[in-house]
């Protein structure tokens, strides 16, 4: 197992877990268009390590906000897992982060546990969310 975790700026630490052929990367703080750059070096780095993992799933529980920087971040490392055959998932998506993510219409890329989703489908909102 191995665990880092990284303070990189005032806005957001990232710290990631690796298991055998999974990792979990643990966001706390915003993410906007500050902590962005420190977010994509980061997932750029686990996806171009020597031996990949079968599956990066980022934990987004301690993410009150997110700006579009953000999401483009993660659509972009959601591009490149996709190319290396890596499932790339999202966990605990909730509150005004996944409203963005609904309006923007990108919710629907991701495999995403969403924390502020009920058990018929419907988001926090009253959305359906597929």
């Amino acid at each position: 197992m191995t665990r880092v975790a990284i303070p990189l700026s005032s806005n957001l630490t990232i710290s990631i877990d690796q298991v055998e052929n999974e990792a979990v990367v643990r966001l706390t703080g915003r993410v906007d268009v500050d902590s962005s750059p420190d977010l994509r070096d980061r997932l750029r780095t686990l996806l171009s390590e020597n031996v990949l993992p079968q599956t990066i799933t980022v934990d987004l529980a301690g993410v009150p906000y997110i700006e579009t920087s953000g999401v483009a971040t993660l659509i972009e490392a959601l591009r490149i897992a996709r190319h290396h055959r890596i499932n790339f998932r999202l966990q605990e998506l909730g509150g005004a982060a996944l409203r963005l993510f609904e309006v923007t219409g990108v919710l629907a890329l991701f495999d995403a546990n969403n924390s502020g989703q009920s058990r018929s489908g419907q988001s926090a909102s009253g959305e359906q969310v597929s």
